[in-house]
Order: structure tokens, then sequence, then C-alpha cells
């Protein structure tokens, strides 16, 4: 099969598209035929090097992590799902710059999505799902979520809203207007927040959600008042100092559906900044690591 892979830690240009040994399905999973596949930072973290210490990568590696696409192989034990069938899911860390990539976690793509929205969403959502589960029932509660226009956090307010919150997001200002659309009430970050949202919420926030990792965690804290209601899935070194508990996501089947169900409705679509053919991985992974863009960075097969 055509995949992207790289042999050694390095800059994008590492990246080359080649031949690859095919996965197959084992038992729990499903194979697709990738149609899109999701950059997300912990790929071009991986690949540089950055993470080595505590993600060393076994080389050669094909980078990403979620994808959507076609079934055409179920794994043993598995139920619920048929050659043919439209999914996004995730597997490991590895795998889905691919045409073929075998997932433990997936979710019927809805009608209303395109295959190239639903790479997007798999590792958006999951992480957000995440970070809201630790955070117990939402419902008749107010949870401010940091950076809420981004992949993560504009999942996180949706999936918030459905469960019954009142959503604080911040953002650029440019990008309230999003935010409203999602449900959440828009307010900037940065200095001056604690007041902002008092303003929003006169009576305070509830619970936190952090997914920028923009600096503000110890701030967050104080506007929440304790830091077991923060949630991080994003500052990993200040949450250990803060208290603060620090989320991963986790491959479940459950959330996505959570997320699938959302879309069905038009209340979450993911946002796709932009797409790039796998031959212009490096490139796809170069925009991804300047972070400018405002939704998910796709590379389609």
């Amino acid at each position: 099969m055509r995949a992207a892979r790289y042999h050694d830690y390095g800059p994008p240009d590492v990246l080359v598209v080649e031949d690859a040994p095919e996965p197959h399905a084992g038992p729990g999973e499903i194979r697709i035929r990738v149609t899109a596949a999701s950059v997300n930072p912990v790929d071009w973290k991986l690949r540089s090097g950055a993470t080595r210490a505590v993600l060393p990568v076994d080389f050669p590696a094909i980078p990403g992590r979620d994808a959507a696409g076609v079934v055409d192989e179920v794994g043993e034990g598995v139920t619920g799902v048929t050659a043919g069938d439209r999914v996004f899911g995730l597997g490991g860390l590895f795998g889905a710059s691919a045409e073929y990539d075998t997932l433990s976690a997936w979710a019927p793509v809805p009608d209303q999505w395109t295959l190239e929205q639903a790479a997007g969403a798999g590792l958006a959502v999951a992480t957000a799902g995440r970070g809201l589960n630790a955070l117990g029932d939402l419902s008749g509660r107010t949870l401010l979520i940091e950076g809420a226009a981004g992949g993560v956090g504009s999942a996180a307010v949706a999936m918030a809203v459905a469960r019954g919150a009142t959503v604080i997001g911040t953002s650029s200002a440019g990008k309230h207007d999003y935010l409203r659309e999602l449900g959440a009430r828009p307010t900037t970050y940065g200095e001056g927040l604690a007041d902002r949202v008092r303003e929003l919420a006169p009576a305070g926030v509830d619970a936190v959600l952090d997914t920028a990792a923009s600096g503000s965690l110890a701030d967050l804290v104080a506007i929440a008042g304790d830091p077991d209601r923060v949630v991080t899935i994003a500052d990993a070194a200040r949450a250990s100092d803060l208290g603060v508990r620090h989320y991963l996501a986790e491959n479940d089947s459950a959330v996505l559906a959570e997320g699938a169900a959302l879309g069905a409705r038009g209340e979450y679509t993911p946002h796709i900044a932009a797409t790039y053919p796998l031959d212009e991985i490096a490139e796809a992974h170069r925009e991804s690591e300047r972070g400018h863009t405002r939704g998910k960075i796709v590379v389609v097969l």
C-alpha cells in the first residue's frame, strides 16, 4: 500500500511516500480503506523527536492517529459493522496516513459530514469527551472552556451544551460568531479573563476545561476556586504543579458515537482548515506546526 513514512526523527522533509506493508484487523478491530486522515500536533511532535523521552518512535513510522474511510475488514469479535460502512475513528499513535489503517474505536459517519470532515473529528471528539467525562455530570452547571474555537475546544463546546451545560468559551474576537453557533457564550482570552467571566456568569463557574495550554492554567484555577474543578487536556507541565488533572484521549467508541449523533442533528460539524493530498503531507505537517489555522488539517488519499 502507499503510505507516508519517516525513517528517523527530523523536520517535515523526512516524510516520504512509499510502499509499506498492509495492516490487517486483529480481534476487536476493523480495517478501513482510508479516504482522509487528520494531522494533529502529536504527529509532528513524535516525528520531530520532541516527545522521544516519553514516546520513542519505532522506525519506520506512518504518522497519524485518526482517519475516516470505508470498512473492508472486520476482526474477530466485532459486531455492528460490516464491509462497506463509512466510519471514522482511532487506532494507535501511528498508521493513519496510508491507504489502509486499523481502528480500535469507531463510529458511523453521519450523512451530514463528508469523509474529510469525519477525519477531523476522531481525536478531537475523543479528547474532548475524556476531559468532559472527568468533570462529571454537567447538566445545569456552568463550564468555562479555554481555547473553545480549536478542534478539541469546538467539539467540547458542542458536547457540553448537549449534556446540559451553560458554556462560556474563550477565543480571539474573530471567532466569537462561530462559538455562538455552537451554543457558547464567547469571550476573549488573556488578561482580565476573570472579570469578563464574572460578567457572563455572576454566580461563578462550576468547572473549567483547558484545551489551549496558553499559560493561563493558574488563572483558570483561580476562576474555578479549586484545582479539582479544572481539567486540562493540553498543559501537562503546569497541571502537576497546580494540582490540576491532566487527561489524554482514550479510544472510546461511545464518545465517538456521541460526536456523530451531534453531527447527525446538525449541532457539530468539524471545521476543516486545509486539505492536502498524501504526496504533500510534509506541507501539511509544516502548516500544523505553524499553528495558525482555525480547524483541522486533513490529508486526503
